[in-house]
């Protein structure tokens, strides 16, 4: 895709993002691999309700800025989706409110940290791994994502914020939005003893669509946690 057009897109999706209150203030932070191997970024401390195309982050094939503002401080958590995962092409990171509360909670499975709710969430997203807390910015968060092999497009960061990694900028915003609403349903369903799908449901999503999910124990029931 012609870069001219990815920066637009960028911008474009950020707004949206921003205006529907998913990232306020300065925080989060989108990338979209290029061509090259390179990708293009948004800036440190730029709001993304404000981007400017022109001022975006360009990254070279060794994540080295090659022009532009200086890029977000997120760069190793960027680069290790994209090594683990080849077949991405953009990266969005949120601090949406639902998606943050849920990675505080101390119930949820690292390995799964939502049950399977809707169709669409396991569609969109897949599973999502819980990554320890780490400072924003720290380079150990890497290891972290790398640990994981590749086999989740969507993690939570703890007490920081979701990342989803998509193979267009439009399907990992589609896929992070669908990560906070189905945060949301899991926030206002807990402890009230919610029907989720069952294997054999989830099974015939997998063969229908194609997803490939990672092997996992069944998330420990809500009513289990609570004593219902």
């Amino acid at each position: 895709m012609d870069e001219t057009k990815l920066r637009d897109d960028i911008c474009r999706l950020g707004r949206s993002l921003f205006e529907r209150g998913l990232t306020p203030g300065s925080s989060g932070n989108i990338s979209v691999r290029c061509e090259d191997g390179g990708w293009l970024v948004t800036p440190t401390n730029a709001s993304l309700g404000s981007l400017d195309p022109a001022r975006l982050s360009r990254l070279g094939a060794d994540n080295r800025l090659v022009s532009g503002d200086p890029p977000t401080k997120e760069i190793p958590l960027h680069a290790a989706l994209y090594e683990s995962r080849s077949a991405s092409r953009a990266i969005v990171h949120l601090h949406s409110t639902h998606s943050v509360a849920l990675s505080m909670l101390p119930e949820i499975d690292p390995r799964a940290v939502l049950p399977p709710m809707t169709p669409y969430y396991l569609m969109k997203c897949g599973l999502t791994a819980l990554v320890p807390y780490y400072r924003p910015g720290d380079p150990a968060v890497a290891d972290a994502i790398q640990g994981l092999a590749g086999k989740y497009a969507s993690v939570l960061l703890a007490n920081h914020g979701p990342v989803v990694a998509g193979d267009s900028l439009e399907a990992a915003v589609f896929a992070m939005e669908e990560l906070e609403e189905t945060a949301k349903l899991y926030l206002l369903l807990r402890g009230l003893n919610p029907r989720y799908l069952t294997p054999a449901q989830v099974k015939d999503l997998s063969n229908t669509f194609g997803l490939s999910l990672p092997e996992h124990s069944p998330h420990t029931h809500p009513s289990s946690l609570y004593g219902g």
